[in-house]
Formats: C-alpha cells, structure tokens, sequence
C-alpha cells in the first residue's frame, strides 16, 4: 500500500518510532517539557525538529556568518567565522548522539543556537560590555536573550525548554571542560554533548586556522597532543569524538560523558597551548584592544545620544514596549551584540571619522 500523506500524522509516527532507536538515557521529543508559549503541534515536524528550523531561519543565524571566531574580520576565504564555527559543532554533536543513541534534533538544534547572541569581535566584544555594561554580562545568557526576546520582532522563538537550557549551559570559557557543580551542566545528556562538541570543534578549527595565519607553527605544538591526538585536523577530531564515545559511561543510572585520562590531559594542553600562544598571543591581542575600543565608543556614543539610538535601532524592529520600558544601557547592549564585525567597523566610520568635503 502507498504511503497517504492524509492517514496519517507524521509527526506522532515518527514519535513513536524514537522509542525504538533511543536509548533509555536519550530524550524523546514526545515527552518535552514543553514551550514557554503553548503552541498547536506541528502534523510533520517534533518539537526539536522544529527549534532548529525556527534557528537557522533567524536573523541571529544569519548574522554569524560574518562575526569573529578567532581572527577579526578575516579575509581568506578559509578562516573559521562563528557561523562556520557553530556548523561544526553541531555536525560534531549529532555524530556522538547518533553513535550513542541519543535525540539528534535536540542537539542539532541546541548547538546551532549556542552562539547566537555572541558578539562582534568575539570575545573582545564579550570583555567590552563586560566592563561597560555590566560584569554578569556573557555570550551565553545572551543567546538565551536572542531566542526568548529578540527575534521574530520581540516575540522571541518559543523554544522548547530542553534546547533554552542548553544553550545556556553549553559555554566553559578557560573554566572546568566538565564543571563540579552539576547544575552547570545542560539537563539533557544531548545539552551536554554539545558542551563537549564545541571544545572538540574549536580546539581543532582554531589550531588549524592559527597554522594557516602563521601565528603559531605546526613544530610548536606540544608533542602530547600530536602522539595522542594526532597531527592533522582530521585525525585530532576523531581522536576526540571516539574517546568521548567510548568512554562514557552508565553510572547509577545515568549517562556519564567522559574522556579518557590520556586524551583529556592532552585536550587540556592543546586548550592551555591556544590560549597561551593564540588567543592571548601579541599579534591576536592587539586587534582585539583595538575592536574593544571601538566597541565601548560607540557604547558610550549612544548613550550621550538617545535619539541617535532610536533612529539607528528603528530597523530592530522591536515592539514599542521594548524601547519604552527597557533601560537604554539595555538597549545599546543589545544593539551592539547583535552586530556582526564588518557593520562595527562601517558605524565606527561614520560616527568617528570625519567625512572630507568634496
């Protein structure tokens, strides 16, 4: 018999077929903890099917392709932005879910949100509404603000709770890659896959892409992390993912993520290597000074000059109740993380430089 698109509801028979390939420990799109909203369900799609479509057709998504991951506003065609970054991470998380029998939509859905409220610049951004805004300020909370107020006009995406959570757990910044404190982790085995993905994305993409600018020398790598996890981009990725595979464990009932000792004390050197010698490097520094500079003028620029502010941000397109209850240091906040690096450098222009007559 053929198959009748009116016989049936696609989206509850897939359903019910995550019952037979997920695993105890895996979360089922049936049994989510639901929206902040209440919304009709969608005949075709489960609910984290459709928080990943809701992200990759947001603006925020769109926007990453031209924000920094490592390098400010590269030119060569091959440097990593923070959309390519998020890409990776989340082909990353859905081959370890896959391999574990886990809910791949959920941690699709949740790496491709991770990044979403990240700043110009990348983290010299962060640091510089850190120091101006507020200190509590970071990339994480901020996607979180994305998705739940920011897009679609102000109404925010009604994402599920399982993907809001892991997108706000998901960041490790230098701190523990697996924290003491349980309620730093994602609720989701899938939430915290994607923790450990974005490490495994970025310590591989970032080394490769510091060899390629001649910041660092392949001859300088450390040599645990060549005999552990091996010389290539290629290698060093499987390395990780088949040991975070493999050595995971069911512990009194739960599904605990884990490196071996070996690879995670390599991981660990690579991590303190690239911070050391790339991220913290003179030639990196410096270029992130100077966009944190220009980042707390224009800050500090709309904040002497609200009407500026309403006129610059008219194309937000925000619910008035946004611009009239939300402090302005809020606004501008908001304005400026949503940025990507190439608009920075254009406003920076206009308010800063002086336009010579002709």
């Amino acid at each position: 018999m053929l198959w009748d698109p009116h016989m049936t509801n696609i989206r509850e028979d897939f359903e019910k077929r995550e019952d037979s390939f997920i695993s105890p420990y895996g979360s089922r799109a049936s049994q989510s903890r639901g929206r902040c909203q209440t919304e009709r369900p969608c005949p075709v799609r489960t609910v984290f099917q459709q928080d990943r479509d809701r992200i990759v057709f947001s603006s925020a998504f769109r926007r990453l392709k031209h924000k920094t991951q490592v390098f400010l506003s590269p030119l060569g065609d091959h440097y990593r932005t923070r959309l390519t970054h998020t890409l990776e991470v989340a082909e990353v998380a859905r081959t370890i879910a896959r391999a574990m029998r886990l809910n791949e939509d959920l941690a699709e859905a949740v790496a491709l949100g991770h990044d979403l409220g990240h700043t110009p610049f990348g983290h010299s951004g962060e640091t510089a509404l850190k120091e101006i805004f507020s200190p509590d300020f970071n990339h994480s909370d901020q996607s979180l603000r994305v998705v739940d107020v920011l897009e679609r006009h102000g109404q925010g995406l009604n994402l599920t709770f399982e993907v809001r959570d892991g997108i706000l757990k998901h960041s490790k910044g230098f701190g523990d890659i697996i924290p003491a404190d349980p309620g730093k982790m994602a609720c989701t085995v899938e939430g915290r896959i994607v923790r450990f993905a974005d490490i495994i994305a970025y310590l591989n993409h970032d080394l490769d892409d510091a060899v390629r600018s001649g910041v660092i020398s392949d001859s300088a790598v450390p040599g645990i992390c060549v005999n552990v996890l091996g010389r290539t981009h290629a290698e060093r990725a499987t390395s990780m993912i088949r040991d975070l595979i493999f050595s995971s464990r069911v512990t009194e009932g739960n599904l605990e993520l884990a490196f071996s000792g070996r690879v995670f004390e390599a991981m660990s050197e690579l991590r303190r290597f690239l911070y050391g010698n790339v991220y913290r490097s003179t030639r990196v520094h410096a270029e992130f000074i100077k966009a944190k500079k220009m980042i707390s003028e224009i800050y500090m620029y709309f904040l002497n000059n609200p009407d500026q502010l309403r006129e610059k941000t008219k194309s937000m397109e925000m619910r008035a109740a946004y611009f009239n209850e939300a402090p302005a240091e809020r606004i501008i906040c908001d304005y400026i993380a949503s940025m990507t690096d190439r608009y920075v450098l254009n406003l920076y222009h206009q308010l800063f430089v002086p336009t010579p007559l002709v």
